[in-house]
């Protein structure tokens, strides 16, 4: 069994000052519907390759490669916004870009592995917008046929439901919500909004929760 803690190349962004995200506060359980059905599909398959999205979680890891799978880790949210990966507009009066190649190539190279399963969480109500849709972009390309992604979405921009928090596994429906850096929501999706967003991948199944988040599973 493997254990694997790749914060894809973080020693470039240690050095500009990046020191990994801190956790604050208590850990909150929430109960998950998204969790329990894809906790089913880690533990009917073997030697799976899990992505998760987030501030380093040694319990994660810990749960994750209990069940016989390897994990990735990278911190996408906190490094998106503090790299400094926006660039100056193409054109005068042109809104501002985003190095791209920069920040894949520190944050999310791969090096040609492939996923089964990607904890995405709350990451897209959080990145700079020019961020997006090439992500979701490099995942479709980092996850294998039938693989599953995990994500939470806010279903209002502001309020104490909104602070930005790291998502730690647990054996039972419930996973545990824990204060991280103060980031705002960028933006809120519908349903239409994800489908769009996601449609190069083949299914989606969403969970009604009855809190001001709700989850997706979305398969490759």
């Amino acid at each position: 069994m493997s254990v694997l803690r790749s914060i894809f190349n973080r020693g470039q962004g240690e050095d500009q000052g990046h020191k990994p995200t801190l956790l604050s506060g208590p850990r909150v359980p929430r109960h998950s519907s998204g969790w329990s059905a894809l906790q089913k599909y880690l533990k009917a398959e073997p030697a799976l390759r899990v992505l998760d999205i987030g501030p380093t979680s040694p319990t994660n890891i810990n749960y994750l490669t209990s069940l016989g799978h390897s994990v990735w880790m990278a911190d996408v949210v906190d490094e998106a916004l503090k790299g400094g990966w926006v660039t100056p507009p193409a054109e005068e009066g042109g809104k501002p870009g985003f190095d791209l190649d920069g920040f894949f190539e520190q944050n999310l190279n791969f090096n040609g592995r492939e996923f089964d399963v990607v904890l995405l969480w709350t990451t897209l109500d959080y990145l700079p917008e020019g961020l997006i849709a090439p992500l979701v972009e490099r995942l479709h390309l980092s996850v294998r046929e039938g693989g599953r992604i995990l994500s939470l979405f806010h279903t209002k921009p502001t309020g104490p439901e909104t602070i930005f928090c790291r998502y730690h596994l647990t054996e039972t429906e419930m996973i545990e919500m824990q204060e991280s850096a103060p980031h705002p929501v960028q933006r809120v999706y519908t349903n239409r909004n994800i489908e769009k967003l996601f449609t190069a991948f083949s299914n989606y199944r969403f969970f009604l929760a009855k809190d001001n988040l709700y989850e997706v599973i979305i398969t490759r």
